[in-house]
């Protein structure tokens, strides 16, 4: 009888215990809904909110619309219009003069020698030629900042891309692991409710939640940055809404330093800038040379001589040389700057070709950090990251494991994941760094998108947890 009263006793405490954690089940959920509230539906961020553009349209973009190549491209009208004028003569002139018109007899113009003249000026040989070459050179200087203005831009347009693309992969992710957290916390609610679990499960539910909310508050804070720098290299406005859609696409190899500087010296457009201006303060130098030989100015004129004159219609004919000789010293100083000048741009030319170098040196190296990070979480870490997470969800569902444990794997994934992203993005935006410091293209390899393996991936973790 006494055996059977304590049986009694122990079955009442664990109904009561039972009804308890029941109770508790039934009212704490209200702490959990505000967060839940917070986080969005498992599809929410696989639709765009606009049609997407790929990349190339974006560049296509950006080429037209970009004001600092709109900007750029003007000049180049400014300096062709000068062209027209740098070889062309001055203006003529025309003269007239009267003389010998009597003092007693001042209105009386038939007493009036009458002169009526035309002059040119002709610079010396070889001049004009020199002119327009050096206008020329202006063109082509004009034509290498616009071609650098475009790669910048474009490699701002890669690198605010990829950056969008990680952003949205990213943001696709966190809608999977959001669901999963669900699950995670409905699990711990039923066994809760059971008592398979204490109620430091339910706690660490709500702070797993909580921070998949603070997560997708900073996605969401690096997309709109991302957006709107995206948006103004189009010319656009910054808050305009914009999605993007494409393929990582890391390069097979990379190429050796000697290849890519060899690129450089044919295709970067800034030294190409400085080879016209050399070639003009070299063509400055030979017009300067030219100052020493001498101009001409010819005339030619028609005379009404007066009344009494044996020819009262003659001609006049005038030629005019210039002496530069006798300025010499002038001339020569003209000849030393000229000299100088050109002696400068090659040294600002070895210059910028030093500084390009560094930069495709520095430039390959953070490219092929990139490429080792990005190949080491493609073949090691996610693999890794994804079985742990497979075994503990497994042994969660077994009651071999607490929450704390699944948690913990689920934030690694977590991490692992988004790591991957930012890797293969960051890898394409080294990539753009590197082309913009080549000044050309570089090949690549064969498209990868992230987005899928997430998806796969998490479909299945998500089907064990069911």
């Amino acid at each position: 009888m006494k055996v059977l009263g304590v049986f009694v006793v122990t079955i009442w405490c664990a109904l009561a215990a039972g009804a308890q954690n029941a109770e508790r089940a039934a009212t704490e959920p209200d702490s959990f809904a505000g967060t839940e509230a917070m986080l969005p539906a498992q599809q929410e961020h696989r639709h765009p909110s606009t049609i997407p553009l790929t990349l190339p349209e974006l560049e296509s973009a950006a080429l037209t619309n970009n004001p600092e190549i709109l900007a750029a491209m003007r000049r180049i009208a400014v300096v062709e219009a000068r062209r027209g004028s740098a070889g062309s003569l001055d203006d003529p002139s025309f003269m007239y003069r009267g003389w010998g018109t009597p003092l007693s007899r001042p209105w009386d113009l038939n007493q009036t020698q009458h002169m009526f003249m035309y002059s040119q000026i002709l610079p010396g040989w070889g001049k004009r030629q020199l002119r327009a070459r050096v206008a020329d050179a202006d063109i082509d200087v004009a034509k290498a900042e616009v071609e650098a203005k475009k790669r910048a831009v474009l490699a701002q347009v890669r690198r605010a891309f990829y950056e969008l693309l990680q952003n949205q992969e990213g943001l696709r992710f966190h809608d999977e692991q959001a669901a999963l957290a669900r699950q995670g916390l409905e699990s711990a609610r039923i066994k809760y409710v059971v008592g398979k679990v204490p109620q430091s499960d339910m706690l660490k539910a709500q702070i797993a939640l909580t921070r998949l909310v603070e997560h997708l508050v900073m996605l969401q804070q690096d997309g709109d940055l991302a957006r709107a720098r995206l948006n103004t290299l189009l010319g656009r406005d910054p808050g305009a809404p914009l999605d993007v859609v494409g393929n990582y696409l890391p390069p097979s190899q990379l190429p050796g330093l000697l290849d890519l500087e060899k690129m450089a010296l044919d295709a970067r457009p800034e030294l190409a800038a400085i080879s016209a201006t050399i070639r003009q303060s070299e063509t400055r130098t030979q017009l300067a040379e030219k100052s020493l030989k001498p101009d001409y100015t010819l005339s030619g004129g028609y005379m009404l001589m007066p009344d009494a004159s044996r020819y009262r219609n003659t001609y006049m004919a005038e030629l005019s040389v210039t002496l530069p000789w006798l300025n010499r010293g002038r001339h020569n100083a003209e000849i030393a700057e000229g000299s100088a000048v050109v002696a400068a741009d090659k040294a600002e030319y070895e210059s910028r070709r030093a500084a390009i170098f560094a930069e495709i040196q520095e430039s390959l190296v953070r490219a092929r950090v990139a490429q080792r990070l990005a190949r080491l979480y493609r073949d090691t870490l996610r693999p890794q990251a994804e079985a742990v997470l497979t075994a503990t969800v497994a042994a969660y569902q077994a009651d071999r494991t607490d929450y704390l444990n699944l948690l913990d794997s689920q934030n690694t994934t977590l991490d692992v994941e988004l790591d991957y992203i930012r890797a293969v993005s960051d890898l394409e935006t080294r990539m753009a760094d590197l082309e913009r410091a080549v000044g050309a293209p570089l090949p690549r390899g064969s498209k990868t998108s992230s987005s899928d393996s997430i998806e796969h991936k998490t479909v299945d973790v998500r089907q064990e947890v069911r």
